[in-house]
């Protein structure tokens, strides 16, 4: 290949660990072979069509050896006239898992480095992909005097407090996934880059705000491209194969569907669109509601999360008789997903995506090009989303008379549907293409004004916390509400301070509900979530739940027995469903019928009962 526009860019991206390829991408192969590697492929081919870049080359590891195609043992891979893929070998020509790398990184640069000198020019810029490549791309950039951006997919800090909160232990998640090396390569890889890519706001905010080196002034939004070869709108008359599998589920079919697709997460929050759809009696007479929610051969056999997800969905399902009219598939493949948003879209019905919160939205993107209006939280990447696009209606995740008006609005209404779905398919062509996103790419690094000094790096020691002096923990209902004058001055303290100070809630509340009212009263989502009268506690801006916490207070609770005790004591009277959680049980208490509280105790006691009993009020 010859560089034949001296004047114009010529880019190098480094993406080292998975397998690359330029056709048949084998994503889902390994944890490593997933998303990112489609990114960096259409990211390079998308540089490369820009009238300023001369070329582009992405470099990853050369691979040989049994059990992998020969396609990843070929040095040099053409993608276009401007961009081709550069496989470099490492001290090693076997195809590691991407936590075993490091000790070849030094041979890997070292290879690049000689392979540069042999080209006719050096890169204008470096662009590094996830923390192998970002520990590569630190010695280069400085070597060469070159920018260096950086794009981190994911992020180690992020990961072990989502490994922790799963129940891993430190050893664990040190031994099997490095991750001291690796937050030490994104501590370093922050300290040196130019400029660092995110795809939403609340990544810079929640991930990259967890590291020394967070410098929010050196990163930018901009989202990834959407593959328009894969998601378009359906022709007339086409015939869908995933059809077929939902008709043990419907008994009219030939009705629009409301599609949801996610993983079997709680912070999806899916639960509350069946009880929108359940309590709608229009709803349910207009559209058949869809829910992809993974895949499973036994509920059983899947982790807790997903069990109680997905246990939940079918105890709603009977609760409000939906019987014939939810579809809960047990499998589908990723060849499918593209179908199933054109199979919902031909049946002019809407997508809807009720998380908590989404920091994203990819699945809008998808549903907009295929020409499917949506309905989406309010909280997060969807904003920007439809605000871009014009593509349907932002709701409260928590409402579910807003929730089922949206829908209903949309699927009453053949102009209003029809206006968001063109705008949809127009919207995502016009923002969200990998050609929009090499633009905007290409913009930000014409802006660097030189190089940004890089700053020494002095890791701190393992365990210290460096933000947080202090914490403070409240009530909600006996300290934050009634004096809403003094609420805003304590939120305006805490937000001035939030670097500093770890905030915490602590309520009766189930989790649901908590969240409910701190929106409702513009209370700031806590560091950390304790409801249900402490059995559930939730850490991070992202709340992720502490699993180990509730598999620790399992142990011996016996929910039924508690009840069956209880149900032959007067004044004693279960609350309303809103009131009860998995582990905590509710009940209104009459001091002039029922037993004293040490007597109740006492009784769950004789009955070898584990329980802890509070008398609130």
């Amino acid at each position: 290949m010859n560089v034949s526009r001296p004047d114009d860019l010529y880019l190098v991206l480094i993406s080292i660990h998975g397998l690359i390829r330029g056709r048949n991408l084998e994503l889902g192969r390994d944890a490593d072979t997933g998303g990112q590697t489609k990114y960096v492929v259409d990211l390079a081919r998308a540089l490369a069509e820009n009238d300023t870049v001369a070329r582009v080359d992405l470099i990853t590891q050369r691979v040989s050896g049994p059990g992998v195609s020969q396609d990843y043992g070929k040095t040099v891979e053409p993608l276009s006239d401007s961009a081709r893929i550069i496989r470099i070998d490492a001290a090693t020509e076997e195809y590691l898992p991407k936590e075993q790398l490091w000790a070849h990184l030094d041979t890997f640069l070292d290879n690049l480095i000689a392979w540069l000198q042999q080209q006719e020019r050096m890169p204008d810029a470096i662009h590094s992909h996830y923390p192998d490549a970002g520990y590569v791309a630190v010695r280069l950039a400085n070597l060469l005097g070159v920018p260096l951006v950086h794009t981190g997919h994911s992020l180690g800090r992020d990961k072990r407090k989502r490994l922790l909160a799963s129940g891993a232990s430190k050893q664990e998640i040190e031994q099997s996934y490095n991750i001291k090396q690796r937050i030490a390569a994104e501590e370093e890889t922050l300290a040196n880059a130019d400029l660092v890519i995110t795809s939403t706001h609340n990544e810079i905010e929640e991930q990259y705000g967890l590291y020394n080196y967070y410098d929010p002034d050196r990163m930018v939004v901009i989202p990834p491209g959407t593959d328009l070869e894969l998601f378009y709108p359906p022709a007339e008359n086409e015939r869908i194969p995933f059809a077929k599998s939902l008709e043990p589920f419907l008994s009219d079919p030939s009705k629009p569907l409301i599609l949801a697709l996610s993983r079997p997460d709680e912070r999806k929050n899916i639960s509350t669109l069946v009880k929108a759809y359940g309590e709608s009696e229009a709803l349910q007479k207009v559209a058949n509601l869809l829910i992809i929610a993974g895949n499973r051969e036994d509920i059983r056999d899947l982790g807790s999360g997903a069990r109680s997800v997905l246990t939940e969905l079918l105890v709603l399902i009977d609760a409000y008789d939906l019987y014939g009219k939810v579809a809960l598939p047990k499998h589908h493949r990723p060849d499918d997903v593209p179908e199933i948003y054109r199979m919902a879209m031909a049946s002019g019905g809407v997508f809807i995506n009720p998380a908590l919160t989404e920091p994203f939205g990819l699945t809008l993107l998808e549903s907009a090009a295929s020409g499917l209006p949506v309905v989406a939280t309010e909280n997060g990447g969807p904003v920007d989303i439809i605000d871009h696009c014009k593509n349907g209606i932002l709701v409260d995740p928590l409402d579910r008379k807003e929730i089922a008006n949206a829908l209903l609005k949309l699927l009453r209404e053949p102009d209003y549907w029809q206006q968001a779905s063109q705008n949809g398919i127009k919207g995502v062509r016009k923002h969200y293409t990998w050609q929009a996103h090499a633009r905007s790419f290409l913009e930000n690094l014409n802006k660097l004004q030189g190089r940004h000094q890089p700053l020494t790096v002095d890791q701190p020691m393992e365990g210290a916390a460096p933000y947080r002096e202090w914490a403070i923990f409240t009530d909600l209902d006996q300290s934050l509400l009634g004096d809403p004058e003094g609420l805003r001055e304590f939120v305006e303290v805490i937000q001035v301070n939030r670097k500093r100070v770890t905030f915490g809630i602590a309520t009766a509340r189930r989790f649901d509900s908590a969240l409910a009212v701190m929106k409702k009263n513009n209370i700031p989502r806590p560091d950390v979530l304790i409801s249900s009268l402490g059995t559930r506690i939730h850490h991070g801006r992202s709340l992720t739940e502490d699993v180990r916490w509730s598999s620790h207070i399992d142990d011996n609770w016996n929910r039924n027995r508690i009840v069956d005790v209880l149900s032959e004591q007067t004044g004693l009277e279960l609350q309303e469903k809103s009131s009860q959680s998995e582990f905590k049980l509710s009940y209104n208490y009459d001091p002039s019928e029922a037993l004293p509280v040490d007597e109740i105790i006492a009784l769950l006691y004789q009955h070898e009962i584990t329980a802890n009993v509070v008398f609130s009020f």
